[in-house]
């Protein structure tokens, strides 16, 4: 049984938890408040779940999902996520997270910061141009012609696979929007983020090529 490690428990970690468990992985789940603030949830999501520090949730995950902004110095466990891969669901938004230059300048994505401050792991973007309740509300079985899709971006083609697997078995299609430099085309404000309620693989693919750079002033 696969157990996916999530850090952050908001309305992303808590519902990308209910997706998981309706498709039978196991889950550990931390926030930043201490697992016995986690006890409605876990009683919720059933035996397929337990709470943990997130350094728990890391070590115990097959893979682990990130569900909380990026922090200017590293607050996630470096160590115990060491070698395995991470998706990151954060979006940029300066007016929560406070201006990155780098990122507000173009020289890098907030998605190639996480992977700078997690260089052992195998970062992906993911999860992260859909409303957290649309996850279990929008899936929908291969084939069918309302079937949405979401974009990945890694450096590591295992990712990429990881994610499109997962996005598969949560009713998903995926359009692969790698490497981490290219993450800028679903970000807020993008066409990939605006039309995200309605989009298709062909729509999704033909707005991340419609996406422009936008530097604030």
């Amino acid at each position: 049984m696969t157990t996916i490690g999530i850090i952050g428990a908001g309305e992303v970690g808590s519902q990308i938890a209910r997706a998981a468990i309706a498709n039978s992985y196991e889950i550990v789940i931390a926030n930043s408040r201490g697992p016995e603030t986690l006890n409605g949830l876990i009683d919720e999501l059933g035996r397929r779940a337990r709470a943990a520090s997130a350094a728990d949730a890391a070590a115990a995950g097959d893979f682990v999902i990130i569900a909380v902004p990026l922090s200017r110095v590293n607050d996630m466990p470096a160590a115990e996520l060491a070698g395995k891969i991470v998706l990151d669901t954060n979006n940029y938004m300066s007016w929560r997270d406070g201006h990155f230059v780098r990122v507000d300048s173009g020289e890098t994505t907030v998605h190639e910061l996480r992977q700078e401050q997690l260089p052992a792991s195998k970062v992906a973007k993911a999860f992260t141009h859909i409303q957290a309740p649309s996850l279990l509300s929008t899936s929908r079985p291969a084939g069918d012609p309302a079937r949405r899709a979401l974009s990945v971006s890694s450096d590591f083609p295992e990712a990429v696979e990881l994610v499109t697997r997962l996005y598969d078995q949560f009713g998903f299609d995926t359009v692969d929007n790698s490497p981490l430099s290219e993450s800028w085309r679903s970000a807020p404000g993008q066409p990939a983020w605006i039309d995200h309620a309605r989009q298709n693989r062909e729509e999704l693919a033909l707005n991340l090529r419609r996406a422009v750079p936008v530097f604030p002033t």
